[in-house]
């Protein structure tokens, strides 16, 4: 990240993170005033995205104050190691603190230079959560005691100014060159609407992390809201389903209808039967024999099976594939069934999840194929009440992108009377945490597989899938997903060409 063919902004790829959820995460050893200006651009495009451009030059001078106070932590481990002395130790770190800054600002290429070969980096981390923005800044040293002790009497002392005129009015202690600016970033936070209540310091698994969480304003929140809701009526427009289809799930749903019955009206149903059969014939059964016949095929299938069809094959009738937009989500969702079933079937090893988890991976970008399939003249309405309510255009260009598009997904899948576990799946694939416990291995199973889809065309990096998802399928390296990833691609190329 630290030369000038690295840190082109991929705006691209920004927006995407944004609107997934997932993190974006820039990497230095030795902070260079090229990374500083990278790092702030790439903070523009990020709340630009979600029409928080008025926080930037607080954000941008928050980060600045602790990007160089990580460094600085990285500095300092590196300048105790080369004089002998414990940095935990309160003796020696009176010792070495009395020398610090001096010899390091003398010689500061050659500190910088023994952390970058020792590997100390920092870690700034921007990412959206809910309705909640997370910045984050990381440095493999860990902080002691006395440094903690140091910033909370800083936190602590910043409640007792009304302003920044206040704090610099007063004699700070600098001896460690930090005290004045993190009271000022405190204080630039308060303006903001913010406390010290969201600004954190912890340190887990190696690293001192410094986060800063902050809700997106209400302002944008209403509008997100009200449009969002808005665009949800006017799925009230959208047709149930085809009759034929009706009809065979009121038959599933009694229990006194016969399989020979429901595989009658199956057979009605051209389009029906074909994807019945080929569905059975995949390698999902592992049939010896090819099967023909579909009483047999709805034997095989069951009812939970007949019905996820159903769901499946209603939806491409009702919203179609007629564009090329809506043949390129119907690829991708092709695709996301698969996975999502063969990550289910392999990893998790549970009856449920794996019936539901084909058709749940195939809808769940069904808010996304909404907006494909909707009409100029329902466009035009959404624009109307963008103008009358004076949406910012950035939400609603946001909104149509599909930053809120699981929810209005979700929306559609209830009015159509989808199971709850499969509005879940739609609703919750981008922030598995949020999802009832009951239905969180089905979404984290979809969240999985279109994130490992994404991974594989190259639109996001290994970093930004969460550890926590990868060690729940028992996924332990980037090399150890990319096998899965071949696997999966040959699984589903040999499935198309069946």
């Amino acid at each position: 990240m630290e030369t000038k063919s690295q840190t082109q902004v991929d705006v691209g790829k920004i927006k995407k993170a944004t609107r997934m959820g997932i993190p974006l995460s820039i990497t230095t050893y030795t902070l260079p005033h090229e990374i500083e200006l990278y790092i702030a651009e790439v903070l523009a495009c990020f709340l630009a995205e979600l029409n928080q451009q008025k926080l930037k030059d607080y954000l941008v001078y928050c980060i600045n104050e602790l990007t160089t106070n990580a460094k600085k932590a990285n500095t300092k481990r590196i300048y105790f190691a080369e004089k002998k002395l414990d940095i935990n130790d309160s003796i020696d770190y009176e010792e070495g603190m009395r020398t610090f800054k001096e010899d390091t600002l003398s010689n500061i290429d050659h500190y910088l230079l023994l952390q970058k070969e020792a590997g100390l980096y920092v870690k700034v981390l921007m990412q959206v959560k809910g309705r909640n923005i997370i910045l984050e800044i990381r440095n493999n040293s860990e902080m002691t005691k006395t440094e903690f002790k140091r910033v909370f009497d800083k936190i602590a002392r910043s409640r007792q100014f009304a302003s920044l005129e206040d704090a610099f009015s007063q004699v700070m202690d600098d001896s460690e060159g930090a005290g004045l600016g993190l009271v000022i970033m405190i204080l630039m936070l308060k303006k903001v609407g913010l406390d010290d209540e969201n600004y954190e310091v912890m340190v887990e698994g190696g690293e001192t992390i410094t986060r800063i969480s902050m809700p997106m304003d209400m302002e944008t929140q209403e509008h997100m809201t009200r449009l969002t809701d808005d665009i949800v009526s006017f799925i009230d427009t959208l047709p149930q389903f085809p009759e034929n289809i009706a009809r065979i799930e009121k038959l599933l749903n009694d229990p006194e209808s016969k399989l020979s019955t429901i595989a009658s009206h199956i057979s009605n149903d051209v389009v029906l039967t074909t994807d019945l059969l080929k569905l059975v014939n995949s390698a999902a059964f592992s049939l010896q024999k090819k099967c023909t016949s579909i009483i047999e095929a709805v034997k095989l299938v069951g009812i939970r099976g007949i019905k996820n069809l159903l769901y499946s094959i209603g939806t491409m009738h009702l919203l179609g594939s007629a564009t090329d937009e809506q043949k390129r989500l119907w690829d991708h969702s092709y695709k996301a069934g698969f996975y999502t079933y063969n990550l289910a079937r392999n990893f998790l090893k549970n009856r449920v999840v794996t019936e539901d988890a084909y058709v749940c991976g195939l809808l769940h970008d069904l808010g996304k194929i909404v907006f494909s399939a909707v009409y100029p003249d329902l466009l035009d309405k959404i624009q109307a009440l963008k103008v009358q309510r004076n949406i910012p255009d950035k939400v609603y260009d946001a909104l149509l992108a599909g930053i809120n598009h699981p929810e209005i997904g979700a929306a559609l899948a209830e009015k159509w009377n989808f199971p709850p576990a499969l509005v879940a799946a739609i609703r919750f694939h981008h922030a598995v945490s949020d999802a009832p416990e009951e239905y969180r291995n089905i979404a984290a199973t979809v969240c999985l597989a279109d994130l490992m889809i994404h991974y594989q065309e190259k639109s996001i990096e290994f970093y930004q899938i969460d550890p926590a998802l990868l060690k729940q399928f028992a996924i332990t390296s980037e090399a150890h997903l990319q096998k899965i990833c071949e696997s999966f691609q040959r699984g589903f190329m040999s499935e198309q060409s069946r």
